[in-house]
């Protein structure tokens, strides 16, 4: 159905991983573990790992391929928005690189970071700038090269994450059956502390992440909840009326945690850790293309996103795709 109210909605879809693997068995030729360890506790079978290539490089592929599904130019584009935390320099951001390389001249661009959140604080961002007529075009993108902040001595984390991008068309839409329905955004300084990723005075390394598992799996669990049911109330709507949940992808054990605790059926969560492991602002984004190309999302579903990653910064986005 057609009306004159301006929305957003979520375009084409797209994905890049690094061409390198890293399985589980590798890894235990590094660290102390082995792949029943760590499948049982994270669900995660393998992840990509950047070799020569740098955070922008994934940004940048990934929207080649969002632009071509789109088949649009990237001329057309009026803004680019990614979402990262392992940008390659402080400044400038990971989007103006992504222009230049895309020779997208009309668009203008920036970062948002909000950590393993960023997409969800991205498309709140990319749905405003199109209600309020800034733009009509915007590529999203969520991207991070997570291997750069990896201590690879730390068994507690380096198992947990890996490098990738995935990327969207936000577009102008006038269709009810298409378009973010509601949005929310939190977070809580107080938790600054238990995920942190650490600067270094050393030449070309980021610095190391550092965790507080058991505090980051409770809050993890908590807030998604109480994110995802808020949405859901506020718009009159129950578990039944969604399609799929696709949450963030940091640990198997939090999705089935935070879908028993909340009675939603885990087959309607989506699930790619096993193939990605943790890649930040870029889990989400990657989820949904795994999702559709693995015949489960489809034109019409309504889609519930949620992450929570450090700041900490929570939130849920409510969309019909």
């Amino acid at each position: 159905m057609l009306n004159n109210t301006v929305y957003s909605a979520i375009s084409s879809i797209a994905s890049y991983l690094p061409e390198k693997i890293l399985t589980n068995d590798d890894l235990s030729k590094i660290v102390d573990t082995n792949n029943e360890w760590i499948v049982s506790r994270t669900g995660i079978e393998r992840r990509h790992i950047v070799t020569n290539e740098k955070n922008y490089d994934l940004a940048f592929k990934s929207s080649l391929l969002t632009l071509e599904k789109e088949g649009i130019s990237a001329k057309d584009i009026d803004c680019i928005i990614v979402a990262t935390i392992t940008s390659a320099n402080k400044s400038p951001s990971t989007a103006n690189k992504v222009q230049a390389l895309l020779e997208a001249s009309n668009a203008y661009a920036f970062d948002v970071q909000a950590a393993c959140s960023g997409f969800i604080y991205g498309l709140n961002v990319a749905d405003s700038f199109i209600r309020s007529g800034k733009a009509n075009t915007i590529l999203l993108i969520g991207s991070d090269a997570m291997s750069l902040v990896t201590d690879w001595t730390d068994r507690s984390t380096c198992v947990l994450l890996g490098d990738g991008a995935g990327s969207c068309i936000v577009k102008k839409s006038n269709n009810e059956n298409h378009r973010i329905i509601d949005i929310n955004l939190y977070s809580d300084g107080n938790k600054y502390n238990q995920i942190v990723v650490h600067n270094s005075e050393k030449n070309n390394y980021m610095g190391h992440m550092t965790m507080n598992g058991p505090e980051v799996f409770k809050s993890a669990i908590k807030c998604m909840s109480e994110s995802m049911n808020i949405i859901l109330n506020k718009n009159n709507m129950t578990i039944d009326d969604v399609d799929w949940i696709v949450p963030h992808q940091a640990n198997a054990r939090i999705i089935k945690s935070l879908c028993e605790m909340n009675g939603y059926p885990l087959d309607k969560a989506i699930i790619s850790i096993q193939e990605h492991a943790n890649t930040s602002s870029a889990t989400i984004p990657l989820a949904l293309d795994y999702g559709i190309n693995n015949n489960k999302i489809k034109q019409g579903d309504t889609i519930l996103l949620t992450a929570m990653g450090a700041g900490l910064t929570w939130g849920a986005a409510l969309l019909r795709y």
